[in-house]
């Protein structure tokens, strides 16, 4: 099962994609769609810009992106002369366990991050976080502290919104180091709302965390490993 979510992708900056694949969630009358080329527009990340400085000048690492597979992000990572282990992480939440919306972690991460400890050189976390129940976000967490190498950076993305129905549910695609291009596929009433302390207290075993709150209400999280 993992090997049919999780692709590596190249050795060598030449590699590409073999089979994009769109990354979709289910909208309130629960159809699925995906944003179209136009929907996306370019946002300036500070927390983005932070993660690749940390890793300017290395080359060879191993990126794990919790997104699914696009082809901008694997482009711009093997670019820079690094591997990306792609894997639709909410879409397979979803699907665990007969489309349980809240499977039990123990037996989902028989199948899902089922990685080695210290695997990764650096995760794109996204937004995907703020969708998983208090058992689930516990031990996704937990596993990322484990198959991420010491030292190693997480980046993540979370609303900062707070007493709201729902919020939107983004696509993310990789443009620069500086900037990312991003879509509404639709909207999703999150599990809990964090803030800045309730973020801490989620990543106490990571040894640092560091936050970027930006116009649009989302706030970006760099945690050191």
């Amino acid at each position: 099962m993992l090997r049919e979510r999780l692709r590596a992708f190249i050795q060598s900056p030449s590699g590409t994609l073999e089979a994009p694949v769109s990354s979709r969630l289910s909208e309130p009358n629960g159809e699925e769609r995906a944003p179209t080329p136009s929907e996306f527009a370019p946002r300036n990340s500070n927390g983005l810009d932070q993660f690749f400085s940390y890793i300017k000048g290395v080359s060879g690492l191993s990126i794990l992106d919790l997104a699914g597979v696009n082809q901008a992000n694997v482009s711009f990572i093997t670019n820079l002369g690094h591997k990306i282990y792609s894997e639709d992480f909410l879409r397979s939440v979803r699907l665990s366990a007969n489309g349980d919306p809240h499977p039990r972690p123990e037996a989902f991460f028989k199948h899902n991050l089922n990685h080695p400890d210290d695997t990764f050189d650096g995760a794109l976390v996204w937004d995907v976080l703020e969708y998983l129940n208090a058992p689930m976000l516990t031990a996704t967490v937990d596993r990322l502290s484990r198959i991420v190498k010491p030292g190693s950076y997480v980046f993540a993305v979370f609303q900062a919104q707070e007493k709201v129905d729902s919020v939107p549910q983004y696509t993310f695609r990789i443009k620069d180091s500086k900037t990312l291009m991003v879509a509404e596929r639709g909207r999703r009433k999150p599990e809990q709302v964090f803030n800045n302390r309730s973020l801490e207290k989620l990543f106490h075993d990571f040894e640092s965390l560091k936050f970027f709150l930006a116009r649009d209400k989302l706030r970006e999280v760099i945690v050191r490993r």
